[in-house]
């Protein structure tokens, strides 16, 4: 019997706000163990949770910008559990009523194109982190509990790993795009829960799931679900049974392991949070926020393949959208694909990329004067190389740069003749080459030609008066 893969993503991705989702205790990570908790963040009576306006306004970005419909009216819920990470003994968050539904993402695979649905987005506060293996204990870092989060919860919708995998890099990309998370799987603001059953081609029913926990890589929710559904395919081969449990990567192992027994939703006794009223936004709000929405990778890839770029050209400088802005402000109304080559060639070596931010080598002003310097003929792209290097140390314009060191390109057809000449009686040998039919030393003598002038003939007619003069004689 022949079974196929059905899987579903849940996605925790942590929203780019400077607070917490309930209180005014700050997100930054990498800051002191439990410095960033107050009596919110701990649940502690008399302590109530105020909702965080601008987490609210992303995870509606969020759901605009998938298709979603936004709830104008939406509940928040107490999950309850015990566990030393919840201080409280419930996860604040949304269940029968979230704040996002019914939504889709378009995901490539292998130069197909497939549309996954998407269930709903909620918010939720994150819990706090454990850390183990301090000596013999465990310890606990509050600092992350309280910080605001959305779950974005897939259809199931995906067949593989690689479609699980283009999933994610898809919904990251959008979501960064749209600044509500900086999608850094290593610092966990981007984390993944695969739910995966195989059932019988054919067959509409769902198999037993099986979750997978916590995958912090795109790769490994690959290699996680391949293995994975390997394992399953096994057990009904063998006439076995898959049993409903939470499983967890083990990259050591190259294997899931089962964790625990698989919680349902009774498991976690939700009720709405009596210290919260029903969250409700209306359609101006909504509205203004489906204004300021920012173009989306799809639509830059589009846009610049239109006005030359090659698709790969196009996904290299779309891959951030600091990068995006950074690419527009450089073409302006230039050639758009002499400035991806620059930027992929010289530029892109020399970006830092941190989380939403950039740190680029030269203003995007600077690098268009650049290139319209060779645009004109003011300077050759050999010589705009020598000239980006110089404006990266110094930071000044380029036009500076080539008058003070005199690197305008030679266009004078006479200088450039009396050098072709010079460089014809030095290389006798290869002049004969040439004029025994071995043109590809043609190219040896215009570096000869460019090292002469260094580097500053026009190349052009370098070539035109080096070819006139072979043949002339």
């Amino acid at each position: 019997m022949s079974f196929e893969a059905v899987i579903g993503l849940e996605v925790h991705a942590q929203l780019a706000t400077k607070t917490k989702l309930f209180c005014g205790c700050p997100t930054r990570f990498g800051d002191a163990p439990n410095t960033h908790v107050c009596p919110v963040c701990f649940g502690l009576p008399g302590a109530l949770p105020m909702p965080n306006r601008e987490a609210v306004a992303m995870a509606i970005a969020t759901g605009l910008a998938l298709g979603c419909t936004i709830r104008r009216r939406s509940v928040f819920a107490r999950k309850s559990y015990f566990y030393p990470d919840l201080a409280k003994g419930y996860q604040i968050t949304q269940f029968e009523l979230p704040i996002d539904e019914a939504g889709q993402l378009p995901v490539e695979v292998e130069g197909q194109t497939k549309v996954a649905g998407i269930t709903r987005i909620h918010l939720e506060e994150d819990a706090a982190k454990n850390l183990h293996g301090v000596g013999d204990e465990t310890l606990v870092d509050f600092n992350r509990a309280g910080v605001p989060l959305i779950e974005i919860v897939g259809e199931p919708d995906l067949r593989s790993g690689a479609e699980a995998e283009a999933y994610l890099r898809a919904l990251r990309e959008v979501l960064v795009f749209l600044g509500v998370s900086d999608g850094n799987l290593e610092e966990g603001s981007f984390r993944c829960d695969a739910n995966v059953s195989l059932r019988p081609v054919g067959s509409a029913a769902f198999g037993t799931r099986v979750e997978l926990k916590n995958i912090n890589s795109f790769r490994f929710v690959r290699k996680a679900l391949e293995f994975e559904i390997a394992r399953q395919e096994a057990l009904l081969a063998a006439g076995g049974e898959v049993a409903s449990e939470t499983r967890t990567w083990v990259e050591g192992q190259g294997r899931t392991v089962a964790m625990r027994a698989k919680e349902e939703s009774q498991d976690y006794r939700y009720f709405p949070d009596p210290d919260l009223p029903p969250l409700v936004v209306d359609d101006a709000w909504v509205e203004e926020i489906r204004r300021t929405l920012p173009e989306l990778p799809e639509a830059v890839r589009a846009r610049w393949v239109s006005r030359g770029l090659t698709e790969a050209d196009a996904k290299v400088l779309s891959a951030h959208p600091a990068l995006v802005a950074y690419f527009d402000a450089a073409v302006g109304g230039g050639s758009a694909k002499a400035t991806a080559n620059f930027i992929q060639s010289e530029v892109l070596g020399h970006v830092v990329l941190r989380g939403l931010q950039a740190r680029f080598p030269v203003p995007p002003e600077h690098l268009r004067a650049l290139l319209a310097l060779v645009a004109e003929g003011t300077i050759n792209r050999k010589i705009a190389k020598e000239v980006f290097a110089k404006m990266r140390e110094t930071s000044e314009p380029p036009d500076v740069i080539v008058e003070r060191e005199g690197l305008a390109q030679l266009s004078d057809e006479g200088a450039i003749e009396a050098a072709v000449r010079q460089v014809l009686t030095e290389h006798p040998s290869q002049v004969e080459q040439f004029r025994s039919g071995k043109t590809a030393v043609l190219g040896y003598l215009v570096g000869q030609v460019m090292k002469a002038t260094r580097g500053q003939a026009n190349p052009r007619l370098v070539n035109e008066i080096l070819r006139r003069l072979l043949r002339a004689s």
